[in-house]
C-alpha cells in the first residue's frame, strides 16, 4: 500500500551517505549502502532496518564510488527500481541488470510521482577505483515537492552552492568520511558550516560520518561521533538561524511545511 500523502518531511539517516526522504506519498533512498561490508569497511554503527529498503520510489546516486554505488545494496532493493543517476554511470549499472535508470547533467530534473528532482553540482573524484576508465561525474540532488531537500551526495565547496539559497528547507550535508584523514573533494565539519551558510536551510543534517570503518586494527581510534559534534558546535556559533539535528544512523526526523 502506498504510504498516506502528507505534506510533512520526514527523513531518516541510515548512515554514511544513505537517507530515506519521505515526502508527498513519495520514498527517495540516497546512495544505498545497506550491508554490514562494503569492499573493505566494515559498518559500525547499527544494522539497517529492513523497513529502510521497502517501498523505494527511486534511487538516487550521487556518483560511482564503492561506499556510494553499492551493488548488492542496490539489488536488495530491487533491480527495476528507478536509479536517478550521473551522466557516465548508465551503461555500468545497465549492464549489472537495472532496467530503469535516468542519467541527469546537472541543471536537468526528472519526475518522481509529484516531485521534481534536480541534478546539481559536486565538486568530487569522478572515477570508480580500481575501474579508472569507468568515470562519472558526481552530482548532487534536488528533490522538491510540498518541501525541498538538497542531498549533496559527496563534495567539498563549490561556488554555485549559493544559487541554492532560500530554496531548501532541509539540507543533508557531509562531514567527514570513514578515515582518519580526508582527502580532495569533501567537507569537513568547519566547510560544511561554510556550505550551510551558503545555502541557509531551515534544517541541517550532517551526514557521511561514523558508520564504516577499516576492519582492526586499522580502524581509526577518536571518537566516532566527533564531526558530527564539531559541526552541530559551529553550525550553534556561526549560523544561529539554521536549525541542526544531529540523527543517529537509524533515526528518523519530520519537518513540518513552513508557516504561510
Amino acid at each position: 500500500m502506498a504510504p498516506e500523502r502528507t505534506d510533512t518531511l520526514a527523513v531518516t539517516w541510515v548512515g554514511h551517505s544513505t537517507a530515506l526522504i519521505e515526502l508527498d506519498g513519495i520514498r527517495i533512498i540516497t546512495d544505498p549502502v545497506l550491508h554490514r561490508r562494503v569492499g573493505p569497511l566494515r559498518r559500525v554503527a547499527s544494522p539497517v532496518q529492513e523497513e529502510a529498503r521497502r517501498d523505494i520510489d527511486a534511487i538516487l546516486v550521487s556518483h560511482l564510488h564503492a561506499d556510494h554505488a553499492d551493488l548488492p545494496s542496490l539489488r536488495a532493493i530491487g533491480v527495476d527500481t528507478p536509479i536517478l543517476a550521473p551522466s557516465g554511470a548508465g551503461s555500468w549499472l545497465s549492464h549489472h541488470g537495472f532496467t530503469d535508470v535516468r542519467e541527469l547533467r546537472p541543471g536537468e530534473q526528472a519526475s518522481v510521482g509529484p516531485a521534481r528532482v534536480s541534478a546539481t553540482p559536486a565538486s568530487h573524484g569522478s572515477s570508480r577505483r580500481p575501474l579508472g576508465s569507468l568515470r562519472a561525474e558526481p552530482i548532487g540532488f534536488v528533490i522538491a515537492g510540498s518541501q525541498t531537500v538538497y542531498f549533496a551526495g559527496d563534495t567539498d565547496l563549490f561556488d554555485a552552492m549559493s544559487e541554492l539559497a532560500g530554496t531548501i528547507d532541509l539540507a543533508l550535508l557531509p562531514v567527514w568520511g570513514w578515515g582518519p584523514t580526508l582527502g580532495p573533494g569533501h567537507l569537513n565539519p568547519e566547510r560544511a558550516v561554510t556550505a550551510a551558510a551558503r545555502i541557509a536551510p531551515r534544517v541541517a543534517i550532517p551526514i557521511h560520518w561514523g558508520t564504516l570503518a577499516l576492519p582492526r586494527p586499522a580502524r581509526d581510534p577518536r571518537d566516532a561521533r566527533r564531526p558530527a559534534r564539531e559541526f552541530a558546535e559551529r553550525m550553534a556559533a556561526e549560523a544561529p538561524a539554521i536549525e541542526t539535528r544531529v540523527l543517529t544512523p537509524g533515526e528518523r526526523t519530520e519537518l513540518a511545511p513552513r508557516q504561510a
